[in-house]
């Protein structure tokens, strides 16, 4: 991880993408992501797997967390905690990059 990266805060109005550094396969509905800078490889259950599908593409924070509301059955709070938490370890594990919008 280096120093941007360490500086970031993931927020609502965050925007995140999945990076170009990494190749991910689906397995039955999980994911599992090679980091090619380290060689390392993650996994993800169903949930990190929708959610890693879903940021292909930039997407805001605050547009994931209805599809998850809707999708799963589960409360707003421990959405929002949980779907910071898994974005913040992609984060750090150097497989999203995360832009913030410092503008009012």
């Amino acid at each position: 991880m280096n120093l941007k990266q360490l500086d970031q805060k993931i927020s609502e109005s965050s925007i995140v993408e999945a990076n170009q550094e990494q190749i991910s396969s689906d397995l039955g509905g999980e994911a599992v992501i090679l980091n090619l800078k380290t060689g390392v490889y993650h996994g993800l259950n169903e949930v990190g797997a929708l959610i890693w599908t879903l940021i292909q593409e930039p997407k805001a924070v605050k547009d994931i967390k209805p599809i998850l509301l809707q999708e799963y059955e589960v409360e707003p709070q421990q959405c929002d905690r949980d779907l910071k938490a898994l974005l913040e370890d992609l984060l750090a594990a150097g497989l999203i990059d995360v832009k913030n919008n410092t503008t009012v």
